[in-house]
């Protein structure tokens, strides 16, 4: 996954790290938000959900990724390595959608949850929630169960 490459620079050394490779062979889900479809890939384990969308230079305008989690818990997400701009909707277990924000190309500024009860975060191409005119409280079907995060 992630590769390190050490550099001698003036008698000291240090530490580069290059950008991981992209994921796109995970499981796919369909979600439908409202009456508007997005095409999922879930990442549902710690080393998905860590990797996200990292290193992604292209993101197809009805494309998504939903991370899924075992159980409610507070989230953050930030976007280390990641080149496209992003909003992302945390979802509670019902499937409502709790908070929407946008997040900057290679920001590695937290963006916390303020509800303790996300078990799904969706990061859609910035805007499409906007776009399609959905905003908190909204439903999110097609969700994968929680039962199969890791």
């Amino acid at each position: 996954m992630k590769r390190t490459f050490f550099l001698l620079l003036l008698g000291s050394t240090a530490l580069l790290q290059a950008a991981p490779k992209p994921q796109y062979d995970l499981p796919k889900a369909s979600l439908l938000v409202g009456t508007n479809s997005l095409a999922a890939q879930v990442a549902a384990d710690d080393t998905s959900r860590e990797l996200g969308l990292m290193s992604r230079t292209n993101l197809g305008s009805d494309e998504a990724m939903v991370f899924v989690f075992p159980q409610p818990r507070p989230v953050s997400f930030w976007m280390k390595d990641t080149p496209l701009p992003l909003s992302i909707a945390y979802v509670g277990p019902s499937g409502r959608i709790f908070e929407l924000h946008d997040m900057k190309p290679f920001d590695e500024t937290p963006i916390p949850s303020a509800s303790s009860a996300i078990v799904y975060a969706i990061e859609v191409p910035q805007g499409w929630f906007l776009k399609h005119g959905v905003m908190a409280g909204e439903i999110v079907a097609g969700l994968p169960s929680p039962s199969t995060a890791k």
